[in-house]
């Protein structure tokens, strides 16, 4: 069945583009890159050659550079083009833009003007991440980048070591090691935790174990590529005459089943386990 491509709506769309296998791309998401009148993309290079994997013409269509360094200069030329009834089209180097990528301030825009924005969802190495590493997938905190000096990274790890959650980093080969010897430091080095690198690539591996091995391992070679580092939220958790006290408040006014995801949220305890205490606190209630 041909499509027209009139049927691709005015308005700017956040496209999600291969991490690395070119396949990963959706259907959805070539036929807005081919359709739309104005293509914006992190480095113009890698856009050509996507669009040439997958046999896109460019055409006469302007592919506009869009990065953090000239987005306020070139976020007017694209609010004019929205504000004609353009189709825009934007893409990072790879994966979603906006995640540890530029775009937010032109979507904040774009929103602000009255125009639509539309979400074109495929690949992301934090998704992909979360799939293999083998840690907790049920709540997860993206942090970016850690900082890169030691006393930056310090103060981020401090406020995000109790998080209830499974922390995600993205992280350079160069500054892996340096930043696992300081998840040790402040979190402690009986964390479980993996490193995902070059996901989706020829090269592609994911190194599992608590952060005293991941150090051990990446102490003797060099990481190289893309690295995405998940570490597990704090285990353990408050006494367990603490966590009874915090259920015995909240079995006051909740259901054993709310109760219990209250204090599984609030402690980072697994669920199953405050739910059976909930349910023999209430029945000596």
């Amino acid at each position: 069945m041909s499509r027209d491509p009139a049927d691709l709506a005015p308005g700017l769309y956040v496209v999600a583009t291969p991490i690395g296998a070119a396949r990963d791309i959706t259907l959805r998401a070539l036929d807005i890159l081919r359709d739309a009148d104005m293509l914006l993309a992190e480095d113009t290079r890698r856009a050509r050659k996507l669009l040439e994997i997958h046999g896109i013409p460019l055409g006469g269509r302007p592919l506009l550079p869009y990065h953090d360094h000239n987005g306020a200069q070139q976020r007017p030329r694209i609010l004019t083009a929205l504000g004609e009834g353009k189709r825009v089209a934007q893409v990072s180097d790879a994966g979603t833009p906006l995640v540890a990528d530029p775009g937010y301030a032109l979507v904040r825009a774009a929103i602000d003007a009255g125009h639509p924005v539309y979400s074109a969802p495929g690949a992301s190495a934090v998704l992909a991440a979360l799939a293999v590493a083998g840690l907790p997938s049920d709540r997860f905190l993206f942090a970016g980048f850690l900082p890169p000096t030691d006393s930056a990274r310090r103060k981020v790890l401090r406020e995000l070591g109790e998080v209830p959650a499974t922390l995600v980093f993205f992280e350079t080969g160069r500054r892996l090691l340096p930043s696992l010897r300081c998840l040790v430091s402040e979190l402690g080095g009986e964390r479980e935790a993996a490193v995902c690198r070059e996901l989706t690539k020829k090269f592609e591996e994911t190194v599992r174990g608590t952060l005293d091995d991941l150090v051990e391992a990446f102490g003797e070679r060099e990481a190289r590529g893309e690295i995405v580092l998940l570490v597990d939220r704090r285990r353990g958790g408050p006494a367990s005459e603490d966590v009874g006290e915090m259920l015995d408040e909240a079995l006051k006014e909740m259901t054993v089943k709310d109760a219990a995801r209250q204090v599984a949220e609030e402690t980072g305890l697994p669920r199953r386990d405050v739910y059976q205490m909930a349910l023999e606190r209430k029945g000596k209630s």
